[in-house]
């Protein structure tokens, strides 16, 4: 049996860091695709001394947008969907090449992840059942319309690869901070678009048990200062999101414009090209 063609996709904004060591371990692919948002470091220029890789640039519309409208690209029957802070390790390669061989049993796939921050791999605080769905046939799943934190949506039986990818989060403070006020204003965006208010659940209470339920429910607490560290910073950045959407009701209602991060309102983004 004739294994079905793969197409690694990779989206990335100056990723100089990290992206030569993805693309590496995504040499099993037969295909790669990079998405590239316009850097302005040295990320392109990485990507093109990698010949098998096609490189491509479109506007970032958020991670949603850009990884719906890369599975439009792409021919082959598999997927696999990978951020540039992330690495495949030889496990996992292996077995998505074994699975493939054999044949699927199912559309798409859970992968778990092995997430770092700064240089210690984080143990509890929810994040060791951190998994995601990111091997796919072409076709079965997409996207949701939102600017950050949108998982693939696919319906039906998706089992659960035992085999981890590597998930580099951040190698600073300085670079996760600025992650979560970047992160924080996108979805402050999707709840203003949704017409979510903020009010002393939004901006006190989910603060407060995001922090609770990371560092004492899930035991953040045994990861250490990291795990402090974690636990405070997500839990102010659950503080930063419903702050924003404050600020720009308090904003429309004194008649201000309200500048929102841009979204791909394209009908095809969304729904596909089928």
């Amino acid at each position: 049996m004739v294994r079905p063609a793969l197409t690694a996709i990779v989206t990335t904004f100056n990723e100089e860091i990290n992206i030569r060591e993805c693309l590496e371990s995504l040499s099993f692919a037969d295909e790669i695709l990079a998405v590239d948002s316009f850097s302005t470091d040295r990320t392109r220029e990485i990507v093109r001394s990698f010949p098998a890789v096609t490189l491509v640039q479109r506007e970032y519309f958020g991670s949603a947008a850009q990884k719906n409208w890369a599975m439009d690209r792409v021919t082959t029957p598999w997927l696999l969907i990978v951020d540039a802070d992330e690495r495949v390790p030889e496990p996992l390669a292996r077995e998505i090449e074994m699975l493939l061989e054999k044949g699927p049993d199912a559309d798409h796939y859970f992968v778990r992840r092995r997430n770092f921050f700064l240089d210690r791999m984080i143990r509890h605080s929810g994040w060791s059942t951190d998994k995601v769905v990111r091997l796919v046939r072409r076709g079965s799943a997409r996207y949701p319309n939102r600017r950050v934190h949108a998982d693939l949506a696919p319906s039906g039986r998706t089992p659960t690869l035992l085999s981890p990818l590597v998930h580099y989060t951040c190698r600073s403070l300085d670079q996760y901070t600025e992650k979560i006020h970047r992160y924080a204003r996108w979805g402050a965006a999707d709840a203003f678009r949704a017409g979510r208010h903020p009010g002393i659940v939004e901006m006190v209470l989910r603060p407060f048990w995001r922090f609770f339920r990371t560092y004492v429910i899930q035991a953040g607490f045994l990861d250490g200062r990291y795990g402090l560290v974690l636990c405070s910073l997500q839990a102010w950045s659950v503080f930063l999101k419903w702050a924003q959407v404050w600020e720009w009701e308090r904003f429309r209602k004194n008649g201000w414009p309200v500048e929102l991060p841009s979204y791909d309102e394209s009908r095809e983004t969304w729904a596909g090209n089928a």
